[in-house]
């Protein structure tokens, strides 16, 4: 019973970690579409609050697979490492850009940091689509639950649609989220990037699906898989007619639903092998002892309502849209002026020649 809880519960914390982090990818790769350098400042404004919070579901993702699912865990980093590691890279480049663009003296040096982010989004967002395509595809498994494939054997046609896919949706997911929350010319540039990749995102995310329940799946995935694209269309109508907030709900709960089918398509195998059902790896056989799942599932029942309440908090004390950062007083021509009407004030006291004037006895 426990195994299949914690499977849920890493089926949900994937599913916020594309909800949450999917729309931070998806400004992170319209960064360079966004226009000048005070719109792309505008863009990584309306995440930097976030964006270093949303990223903890994907470790924490990580720590309870690990916990719960030991073998599972081993398994897949015993064939998906170097995935994994091109994932890290991407992530931690991205972290740099976003921290150190505010600290950059010179155009060229934000230029960089943008590049970073936007290659640390877009890597991100084709390695995740990959990595759970092959989930689901299977992989060559030994009788010890190893992988004996390469990660060439990882990028099939197929495993490369999940890729395209995720990239689609995390960056429709990021320009609705943009339409939303900013104001201005990125907000405009935001929904006109948005509506242009409606039709990849649909065609690609239907294919994806299609292709998948080919390989396998059940009646909950076919469930999963209908809601999908029910709540895709919601997003796309939603966007056409102007309705931000529905459609942005919308885009969201497609992202959540994502990782929801790959999940009912594995179980219950947690690790399918495409050599032999035998090799598959299953919950039961992955997981960690009795104890073990049960002084997690305490633990878990006590703080997560805990990270969950004051994450919500920060997204409501940050719930304001972002507007077009204000020129510092000496960027504009009226800021020169300013300047220099108050040294004209200043010196308004000096005698010829810069020489004080003398002053009154006391």
């Amino acid at each position: 019973m426990l195994q299949g809880f914690w499977f849920g519960v890493i089926a949900v914390l994937w599913a916020g970690f594309f909800l949450l982090e999917g729309f931070d990818f998806g400004v992170g790769m319209f960064l360079p579409f966004a226009g000048g350098e005070k719109e792309r400042e505008q863009a990584l404004r309306a995440i930097g609050p976030v964006w270093d919070g949303n990223e903890v579901w994907l470790l924490t993702a990580g720590g309870a697979t690990f916990a719960a699912f030991p073998e599972w865990y081993a398994s897949v980093f015993s064939g998906f490492y170097l995935a994994f590691a091109l994932l890290l890279v991407g992530l931690i480049v991205r972290g740099i850009g976003i921290e150190y663009r505010g600290k950059a003296r010179t155009a060229q040096g934000r230029w960089w940091c943008d590049a970073g982010v936007a290659v640390g989004s877009y890597l991100p967002a084709l390695l995740l689509g990959v990595a759970f395509a092959n989930f689901i595809r299977g992989v060559q498994l030994d009788s010890n639950h190893v992988m004996t494939g390469t990660f060439f054997d990882l990028l099939s046609p197929y495993a490369l649609l999940g890729g395209l896919t995720t990239l689609t949706l995390f960056g429709f997911h990021g320009a609705l989220f943009l339409r939303l929350r900013t104001e201005g010319a990125v907000q405009t540039t935001a929904a006109e990037s948005a509506k242009k990749l409606v039709i990849p995102t649909f065609v690609l995310g239907g294919a994806f699906l299609g292709w998948s329940l080919t390989y396998r799946g059940g009646w909950v995935a076919d469930v999963v898989a209908v809601l999908i694209v029910v709540a895709l269309v919601g997003a796309i109508r939603a966007l056409l007619l102007g309705r931000a907030g529905w459609s942005f709900v919308a885009s969201g709960l497609v992202a959540v639903l994502v990782p929801v089918f790959v999940f009912a398509c594995l179980w219950p195998n947690v690790l399918p092998a495409n050599n032999g059902a035998k090799f598959s790896l299953t919950a039961h056989v992955a997981s960690s002892s009795h104890y073990t799942l049960t002084v997690m599932t305490i633990v878990a029942l006590i703080f997560t309502p805990i990270v969950l309440a004051y994450q919500a908090w920060s997204y409501w004390v940050f719930r304001a849209r972002v507007g077009v950062a204000a020129d510092k007083p000496g960027d504009t021509l009226a800021g020169r002026a300013r300047k220099a009407a108050e040294k004209i004030v200043e010196g308004s006291g000096a005698g010829p020649a810069g020489v004080d004037q003398p002053t009154a006895p006391a």
